[in-house]
């Protein structure tokens, strides 16, 4: 298994288009039946519409890709199944919350979540209400996210220029750091209470961590590969 590779850009370049995925296609039976057997275990994981990435380059500070929509169902048995089709990648935004004290603040996903037990930084799968004008608004989908994860708002943070795509196997995590000026125990402790709000909240706990010794295996190689390398510039 390789290393995750790390390319810091400015400029995110993700046309939307209207791609037939051959996988969705012919293995369709197949991954109805795997899909069921998932709602079975988590039943209110649901089938919606999703975005996947292919054609990923890098080149000087600007990263390119084509996305193409598909069902969820598709996406879940492409992952569980070892990603068949290799050319394609789920690329996502996340918010990596940094605190004034230094702490980078993360979620861990309820158990009613089809990843349930991660811990990561807030972040979901691009959907259709990400695309904007035939691209892909990967900014405006972590503003979503952080939103309906966390209760944050854009006024609550000051969002850096660059972004940290940090490539790892069949993912492109695009990580911008989002600085907030209030230390990591207060905003846990509000993140907390606004989860404690919710009939069914998307978060089960709020999780600080403030060196390498915090990590653990259930946070995704991505964001630790992406943790490990903030520290080490410190």
């Amino acid at each position: 298994m390789t290393s995750p590779v790390i390319h810091r850009v400015t400029t995110l370049d993700l046309a939307v288009r209207p791609i037939i995925w051959p996988f969705a296609e012919e293995r369709r039976a197949e991954i109805a039946a795997h899909f069921a057997e998932k709602q079975r275990e988590r039943p209110k994981i649901w089938n919606g519409r999703v975005l996947l990435g292919r054609d990923a380059v890098f080149t000087d500070g600007h990263l390119a890709a084509t996305y193409f929509e598909t069902d969820f169902a598709s996406f879940l048995a492409w992952r569980d199944w070892g990603f068949p089709d290799a050319a394609v990648f789920n690329g996502f935004g996340m918010g990596a919350l940094r605190a004034s004290d230094g702490a980078f603040v993360m979620g861990e996903m309820a158990q009613h979540t089809a990843n349930a037990g991660r811990i990561y930084f807030p972040s979901g799968t691009p959907d259709l209400d990400d695309v904007r004008n035939g691209v892909l608004d990967i900014p405006g989908s972590v503003v979503r996210e952080l939103a309906e994860e966390t209760g944050l708002t854009a006024a609550d943070y000051a969002a850096e220029t660059d972004w940290h795509c940090v490539v790892s196997g069949h993912s492109i995590a695009m990580i911008q750091v989002l600085n907030l000026d209030v230390p990591g125990e207060a905003i846990r402790a509000r993140i907390e209470a606004n989860l404690a709000r919710e009939s069914e909240p998307e978060l089960s706990a709020i999780h600080l961590v403030r060196g390498m010794n915090d990590l653990t295996p259930t946070m995704p190689r991505f964001v630790t590969a992406f943790v490990a390398q903030q520290f080490a510039s410190r």
